[in-house]
């Protein structure tokens, strides 16, 4: 897995909402559809992406499928943005002073 197939994954609209909706916990591919447009096959289309991109894993229960959110997947992307974490206080803070420099 990398960072490209995660932020892929999420760049998709429909799939972001998706996992926004695992994040509170697990559910089946019938409760995430619930308030969205968007039919079987292709709820089933986007959660093998998400799974792919190991954002989202399956728990079989019986002939049931419960869907949450994969930690790994999270874990890849905290990792990705700790590398940038160091860039952003310092464009901040030359941003304070650019916006000082401009009342005055």
């Amino acid at each position: 897995m990398n960072e490209n197939e995660i932020f892929r994954a999420l760049a998709d609209p429909t799939r972001r909402a998706i996992f926004e909706k695992l994040a509170g916990g697990a559910m089946n591919a019938s409760a995430l559809r619930e308030g969205m447009a968007i039919s079987q096959p292709a709820m089933s289309q986007h959660l093998g992406v998400l799974r792919s991109a190991r954002l989202v894993r399956e728990e079989r229960q019986g002939r049931f499928v419960n869907y949450e959110v994969d930690p790994e997947g999270l874990m890849a992307m905290a990792r990705w943005m700790a590398k940038y974490r160091n860039y952003w206080p310092a464009r901040i803070d030359a941003l304070m002073d650019l916006l000082k420099d401009m009342d005055q």
